[in-house]
């Protein structure tokens, strides 16, 4: 079988180079991120896929959001190093890179929008990155809005990164979260939560063919399938400050029909279940081959051979097969057969 990974991370080099400069670089940057050389060492990279037969990948940049490195000066150059070092990879290696996903200085919307345009005219990308919060602000603001009708303009999707830190806490009473819970399970709702703003606000009616792809198979809304259905059918019972009921007569659509609407990634670090649940929720159309290289233990190999197997594990018709490895991932980003 041949597989696309439609969701894994690189750092070209002279986007790396440049990161290390920054003050503050180091802690910016991540441990972790320093510490998994398939991440930026393309090298290393190479023997990771090597691994694998009939494999190429989609590449999108690593966490941290480029406009959390610094001021918008510094993140529309970062943006820049970024997406020509990317283009610069496709034309060497199209063997390996079947396309990339451009990132954006989305603290500067305005310059965000020229550098996605940019990307899609001259430098041939077919996606764009942003993450589930814009240094804490909400996607659904207005001025974010016009970057996503130029991803529906050029008809390549909009991929959605969860983007969430320790300095969110659990609880109140607390000043940081503890345990790492902050990414375990503030992840997956950083990514809910983005999903439910781009619905409840009327973005998908607004542009309705915007293409969003939710990393981690859709995150919770797969396995909340009856809150966000018979649930969310409820919006405003729950309010009484408010007529939340105003916000349903303004949809075109229950609230599960647009989260039906969503693109999702089988990037679950192998779990068999949520790989079930989420396939069964989005359906053979709306799903995605992607790995989340290079982060499992073995750093690159392990998700990727994990995903494989477990996909491999779940009875489907080679149609649908072929659909989640490759097909769906062909038409989503507009690669060449």
């Amino acid at each position: 079988m041949r597989y696309i990974d439609a969701f894994c991370h690189f750092f070209p080099d002279s986007l790396w180079q440049r990161i290390q400069t920054l003050e503050g670089a180091g802690a910016g940057i991540g441990k972790r991120m320093q510490n998994v050389p398939a991440i930026f060492d393309l090298d290393t990279r190479f023997k990771v896929m090597d691994r694998f037969s009939d494999y190429s990948q989609v590449i999108s940049l690593g966490m941290p959001p480029l406009e959390a490195m610094g001021p918008p000066e510094v993140s529309v150059e970062l943006a820049k190093l970024a997406n020509d070092g990317f283009a610069e990879l496709i034309a060497r290696h199209p063997d390996r890179f079947a396309g990339y996903v451009a990132a954006l200085p989305m603290n500067d919307p305005d310059a965000a929008a020229r550098e996605a345009e940019r990307a899609f005219t001259e430098l041939g990308a077919n996606g764009i990155q942003i993450h589930t919060n814009i240094n804490g602000a909400p996607l659904d603001e207005a001025r974010f809005e016009p970057i996503y009708e130029i991803c529906a303009r050029h008809g390549r999707p909009l991929l959605l990164h969860p983007s969430r830190n320790a300095r969110m806490p659990d609880y109140a009473t607390e000043d940081k979260s503890q345990y790492e819970i902050w990414w375990t399970f503030g992840w997956p709702y950083e990514t809910s939560a983005a999903m439910a703003r781009f619905v409840f606000s009327g973005i998908m009616d607004r542009i309705p063919d915007l293409k969003i792809v939710a990393h981690h198979l859709g995150a919770m809304v797969p396995y909340f399938e009856g809150r966000v259905g018979p649930g969310w059918d409820q919006l405003g019972k729950r309010t009484s400050d408010e007529d939340l009921t105003l916000v349903l007569d303004r949809l075109k659509k229950r609230p599960l029909d647009y989260f039906k609407d969503f693109y999702a990634d089988t990037a679950v670090f192998g779990s068999r279940a949520a790989t079930v649940c989420g396939l069964e929720f989005y359906g053979p159309d709306r799903a995605v081959f992607a790995s989340d290289c290079p982060f499992d233990p073995e750093g690159g190999p392990g998700y990727i051979r994990d995903t494989i197997a477990v996909l491999e594990s779940i009875e489907m018709s080679q149609e649908d097969r072929e659909k989640i490895s490759f097909r769906n991932a062909q038409s989503l980003f507009g690669l060449k057969a």
